[in-house]
């Protein structure tokens, strides 16, 4: 199993406060293997946990600058959840990270952040951030629809790029099999190829593609 590893070194000191603390992080790190293969629960929770930030910004009416750096870091955590694990701009592979021929072998995708890990960092991210809001020190007054205006500037144009390199290299970061995998890269081909016939210069309409079509087959 995947656990968040690291931990706290045992060797050290003896105190009742270092054993203590070792104690403490062993079941943390038992119960974190444990929850591994339970990945509907654990993103339930999640949920809950999003739900009850949410729930206390908007009751309290403040920490904005709390909730844009969590944005920015959830931004973060998501382009290496959709990123693959060999970025073909740095590094060369034996071709495409899915099968573009039915004759190819097939490559299942393999993220930069596993899901374990990318649920692991959104999770905890979440809980500290909702800890620092019974903080007064971390409440910065700022006028908060800046702030959101600038998050959704900064998803739309890395979404973008990222969109922009699926396409290039023609994969899909999830792993539905060969079958699926096969035709959702046909569909994305194919369309994109009479989009790119019919307005040959209009770029946005293959992101207007992928944005709006693909999650409806998905």
């Amino acid at each position: 199993m995947e656990g968040a590893g690291g931990g706290i070194a045992d060797g050290g000191g003896s105190s009742p406060v270092n054993k203590w603390a070792n104690d403490l992080w062993r079941i943390y790190q038992f119960y974190l293997d444990k929850s591994t293969p339970h990945a509907t629960y654990r993103w339930i929770g999640t949920l809950v946990t999003v739900a009850m930030y949410a729930l206390r910004v908007y009751y309290v009416e403040g920490f904005y600058v709390v909730s844009y750096g969590l944005g920015i870091y959830m931004l973060n955590l998501l382009i290496g959840f959709l990123s693959p694990l060999v970025d073909p701009e740095i590094e060369v592979t034996d071709g495409p990270l899915l099968p573009t021929k039915g004759s190819d072998e097939f490559k299942p995708f393999i993220r930069r952040l596993p899901e374990f890990k990318f649920w692991h960092s959104m999770t905890r991210a979440f809980c500290i951030a909702f800890m620092m809001t019974f903080f007064p020190m971390f409440d910065v007054p700022v006028f908060w629809p800046i702030l959101l205006f600038y998050w959704i500037v900064l998803f739309i144009l890395t979404m973008r790029r990222q969109i922009s390199h699926m396409i290039k290299y023609k994969y899909i970061p999830f792993s539905m099999g060969k079958q699926v995998s096969m035709l959702l890269l046909l569909l994305l081909n194919t369309s994109v190829s009479a989009i790119n016939i019919s307005y040959p210069c209009n770029y946005h309409a293959h992101l207007m593609f992928v944005y709006f079509i693909i999650p409806e087959v998905w």
